[in-house]
């Protein structure tokens, strides 16, 4: 049984835009590369043969897990979040006890994770060790190197 995942209406379009390019767009470029190799003759000896194949047994795999997260995938209505505590696409402000950086994370399903850009996955440790949380708490959240305390600031649902 595979595992839901939440997204929000931007995550499940680029999910969906993923699938229709790889379908759309891979699918038949892997199709052309084959055939393009089986035209060069015995395919007994063809390495470009063998690996056009397996290149596309790859794109298939890739597809075929792409689709069982979108059967999975439900979209989350942000704007009925509980605030109270800390769930998956909360906006958390938290304060680093060690050495005072305050940083802003939004938790979101481990696909749509870009640190950059401030969304960090629930499946990862910070994400793990902060959901439940509640403003004014402080989670100590277990990382290779120690344990990282923060203070819960805020949460939000931006």
């Amino acid at each position: 049984m595979s595992k839901v995942s939440y997204y929000t209406a931007e995550g499940l379009k680029k999910l969906r835009d993923e699938i229709d390019h790889l379908r759309d767009v891979e699918r038949p470029r892997a199709s052309n590369a084959i055939a393009e190799a089986r035209d060069k003759g015995d395919l007994s000896e063809n390495a470009e043969y063998d690996a056009a194949k397996e290149a596309q047994a790859m794109l298939e795999m890739k597809i075929s897990k792409l689709e069982a997260v979108l059967a999975n995938a439900r979209l989350i209505d942000e704007s009925q979040l509980d605030t109270s505590k800390i769930l998956v696409h909360s906006t958390v402000k938290l304060k680093n006890q060690t050495n005072g950086m305050e940083m802003t994370y939004k938790l979101v399903a481990q696909s749509e994770a870009d640190l950059k850009a401030g969304k960090i996955s629930v499946d990862s440790p910070i994400g793990k060790g902060l959901l439940g949380k509640k403003q004014g708490e402080v989670a100590e959240i277990q990382v290779p190197n120690g344990i990282l305390k923060f203070d819960i600031l805020e949460i939000s649902r931006d």
